[in-house]
């Protein structure tokens, strides 16, 4: 019998390596189950990048499955040498711990941790910080031939740049994390991205090699997520798209998404939004006959803010895109004005009144007096929303928010924002 779930993620393309896709079917068919992701608390936020298993983890508890989010206190403090072509640099102790909580928090936003299926959160460091070497060498590294760790190709990949030990060593603690869990919460299936294959593996072998029953423990993997023209997914110019609303602004965030091409975008909304076959269906049909509305960005852009940032952090969003859109700069708080204009030029003059004509030419907003004079007179300069016409205009402590910057906008979209100082 196939199984809706599995076949749902095969629409949504996010089936990619399976160890044993019969086994695995067979197994969601007759039983709910406990299957984990893991995440390395290398940073004390996720990006869009990181998240992709861990939404196909979501979808497996919408099915009646309970996920198990592990966070890697323990592996974190070495390295995954997956994926990468040098050494992470080390992190201390505290470090780790700061972005241990900083990730549980962006985790607890994605899952359900009420239900009876509930999200369970475990931290490797548990088990992993209180082995000694001794036990780590005779309990599993005599599990594990070497030959079979160079098979793999996040480790034979590196042999000729260089590979330290404590990196050669981090999938044999992946399988001891995947053996743990298999005894201590019943997990049977291990999700992860693409790269991830070889540690699961691993996992697998561990299991296999601590049971004398026979165990029925399953792994599978996610491909890369990759824009149509092959350029790397998750990255802007202001480098990558992060969970945290410090690093990422919910206004950034949503225009990440809305500025999704048309050739990408349906490819998305399978990937990362839970909307149904159908609705995506019709959003895709949207795309090929009025692609200028824009539906699928705007439904794509709302779907994920809300999920990452909440309803609140959606709306902001969307009121910053519609004030910047109408030239309504007034609709906005400071804060939002903050948010919005981070990334604009912005030049720092001295806090004195000033002539509105002297001010933009100082700030190199016009070229010189005769052209700042015609932008005023033209109606092509505002200050903070508002239109300033009168060439004898004083720039004063009104419109300097909270003292300190002012938003000046020439013609209609030209933005920049002075900092007074």
């Amino acid at each position: 019998m196939t199984n809706l779930l599995l076949e749902d993620l095969q629409w949504r393309g996010l089936l990619y390596q399976q160890t044993d896709a019969e086994g695995m079917e067979k197994l969601l068919n007759e039983e709910s189950v406990s299957l984990y992701c893991g995440v390395d608390p290398t940073a004390d936020s996720m990006h869009i990048g990181h998240i992709v298993p861990l939404l196909t983890l979501r979808r497996f508890q919408m099915a009646g499955h309970q996920p198990i989010l592990l966070i890697g206190g323990a592996t974190g403090m070495i390295g995954d040498p997956s994926g990468r072509s040098e050494e992470r640099q080390l992190q201390t102790v505290e470090q780790v711990e700061k972005n241990v909580q900083g990730i549980k928090k962006q985790l607890e936003r994605i899952f359900d941790f009420n239900s009876d299926n509930g999200a369970k959160l475990a931290n490797n460091r548990d088990w992993i910080g209180s082995m000694n070497t001794i036990e780590f060498l005779r309990d599993y590294g005599k599990l594990i031939n070497v030959n079979y760790m160079l098979g793999k190709d996040t480790i034979s990949s590196r042999l000729d740049t260089g590979l330290s030990f404590t990196e050669f060593a981090y999938t044999i603690i992946q399988g001891i994390d995947f053996n743990h869990l298999y005894d201590n919460f019943n997990c049977r299936i291990q999700v992860g991205g693409s790269d991830q294959w070889g540690n699961i593996t691993t996992g697998l072998e561990v299991i296999r090699k601590t049971h004398e029953e026979e165990t029925k423990a399953f792994g599978i993997t996610i491909p890369l997520v990759t824009k149509a023209d092959g350029t790397k997914f998750g990255k802007t110019a202001g480098g990558a798209v992060w969970l945290d609303a410090e690093k990422t602004s919910p206004y950034e965030f949503y225009q990440f998404w809305i500025n999704a091409a048309d050739s990408d975008v349906v490819k998305y909304l399978k990937i990362f939004t839970f909307l149904s076959r159908e609705e995506i269906e019709a959003l895709e049909t949207a795309v090929e006959t009025e692609p200028h509305l824009r539906k699928a960005q705007k439904a794509l852009a709302a779907e994920m803010t809300k999920l990452i940032h909440g309803a609140e952090g959606l709306e902001q969003a969307i009121r910053i895109t519609e004030a910047l859109f109408s030239g309504d700069l007034k609709a906005l708080s400071v804060e939002e004005m903050k948010v919005a204009f981070s990334g604009v030029p912005s030049v720092e003059i001295a806090k004195e009144d000033q002539n509105i004509v002297d001010l933009i030419v100082e700030a190199k907003i016009s070229s010189s007096k005769r052209q700042a004079r015609e932008d005023v007179t033209n109606g092509a300069i505002s200050i903070n929303g508002e239109k300033i016409t009168d060439l004898a205009y004083t720039v004063d402590a009104k419109d300097r928010l909270e003292d300190a910057f002012a938003i000046v906008r020439r013609g209609k979209k030209k933005y920049h924002m002075v900092q007074f100082s």
